[in-house]
């Protein structure tokens, strides 16, 4: 039962979190204004807030690199016409992937489609599926899948995750 409740909170993080994502993205307010306003039922919750807080922090931190690795695993679609709740959706699950190393990757899929199956389009879970589970191949692949504790991925040669670095010049 515990555990149910944690997944359960867990989700409503997420959904805070993406609700916070595109908050940013339409409005460019300060990111403590928004977390003032769309993370006040967490406040009272130390954990739930920081770790809304971190995803929050580390995805945004990251969207330019994430975005790179987006757009290489989804060639065939127009960056730009993928559904903004996709995209914010997938910038937070390749950020979980790479930089939560306590939650299992398949938790990280899940969950990920779950939220898209409620706030966005009919077909969105199955995109979002079909990019992180490439993503998470990948990762397994080259060895830069690093997930530590009971119940995840654990290798002998961790090499530090890297998002591909930006050039100079772009955007």
């Amino acid at each position: 039962m515990k555990e149910h409740q944690q997944v359960y909170k867990r989700r409503i993080i997420r959904e805070r979190v993406m609700q916070a994502l595109y908050a940013f993205e339409l409005s460019k307010d300060p990111i403590a204004h928004i977390v003032e306003n769309i993370f006040v039922e967490l406040h009272d919750h130390e954990d739930e807030f920081a770790f809304a807080q971190s995803l929050l922090q580390r995805t945004i931190e990251h969207q330019p690199a994430i975005d790179v690795i987006i757009k290489k695993k989804a060639a065939n679609w127009n960056f730009d016409r993928i559904a903004l709740i996709d995209k914010l959706l997938l910038r937070m699950g390749i950020c979980e992937l790479y930089y939560c190393e306590d939650i299992p990757p398949k938790v990280t899929i899940n969950e990920t489609i779950e939220i898209a199956k409620h706030f966005s389009t009919e077909k969105s879970g199955q995109f979002i599926n079909g990019i992180l589970d490439s993503i998470l191949h990948d990762m397994k692949a080259d060895g830069t899948l690093e997930k530590r504790g009971r119940g995840l991925i654990e290798t002998s040669d961790h090499k530090q995750p890297s998002l591909p670095k930006k050039k100079a010049g772009s955007d």
